[in-house]
């Protein structure tokens, strides 16, 4: 028995297009992100693809992503299921920072062991700051909410969460839409591929651009793919890949 599984990253949010470390940051869409959430759709649903239930984030620019595919395939009843533990990577005191200018200050190797090492966290927010997650309502009674994740961290709330969430629904054939963020959905890529910490540094997944795996009864990868072109998809990773360096244009995700 073959079961499908699509994700997608949010579009791209007003963040994104200013080049800031978002992390937990609740923030909107661009007007490119949404025409991007649009496109997915569209895409999606001009392959044939259609969903029992859908997963996303706590995040406005996940579930108003999610919101915009749904919208577009005409699948408005499909019913979302919002997760904490498919929220962004938490950037601590990054969040807010403009990349480029913070790998000029701290060097282009430090933040890229920020924004892509496995197991380095980056600084971390003061359980006092006014943006850490403990003083947001949504997260009331979750236990050791972090003020800083490196990807290992994220993993470990990922795998909780296809444990619990996501595996049970697959088991009774549940067609499932996930929309979530880039380094949620690099967690669970490298959970579901055993990818090393060497090439999870390497793998990056543009927004608005839907990936589609194929899974066996035992949930083991038969398949990965992008519902792009080539050259688009290849433009794409590498507008996620160059937002450190002085040449990017501000449009990555």
């Amino acid at each position: 028995m073959m079961r499908t599984l699509v994700l997608v990253r949010h579009g791209q949010s007003t963040w994104n297009l200013e080049n800031r470390f978002t992390g937990w940051i609740d923030v909107p869409l661009s007007e490119r992100g949404i025409q991007e959430a649009r496109d997915a759709g569209a895409l999606l649903c001009e392959a044939g693809y259609a969903f029992d239930v859908a997963l996303t984030s706590c995040l406005e620019r996940a579930t108003h992503t999610l919101e915009l595919v749904l919208e577009e395939m005409d699948c408005g009843a499909v019913p979302i299921i919002q997760d904490w533990r498919l929220n962004e990577r938490h950037y601590g005191a990054l969040q807010g920072l403009n990349k480029r200018e913070t790998a000029e200050k701290h060097g282009a190797q430090q933040v890229l062991e920020w924004r892509r090492g496995f197991s380095v966290r980056p600084p971390e927010l003061a359980d006092d700051h006014p943006t850490h997650p403990r003083n947001d309502s949504r997260y009331s009674g979750v236990p050791n909410l972090p003020g800083a994740e490196s990807l290992a961290d994220t993993l470990i709330r990922v795998r909780a969460w296809w444990h619990e969430a996501l595996v049970p629904l697959l088991r009774t054939d549940q067609r499932v839409l996930v929309v979530a963020h880039g380094n949620s959905l690099r967690a669970l890529a490298k959970l579901l591929e055993h990818l090393s910490e060497e090439e999870i540094l390497e793998f990056n997944i543009p927004t608005g651009i839907p990936m589609v795996y194929r899974l066996d009864e035992h949930f083991i990868v038969l398949s990965r793919r992008f519902l792009a072109d080539d050259a688009k998809l290849k433009a794409a990773v590498n507008e996620v890949r160059n937002q450190t360096s002085a040449k990017q244009d501000n449009h990555s995700g």
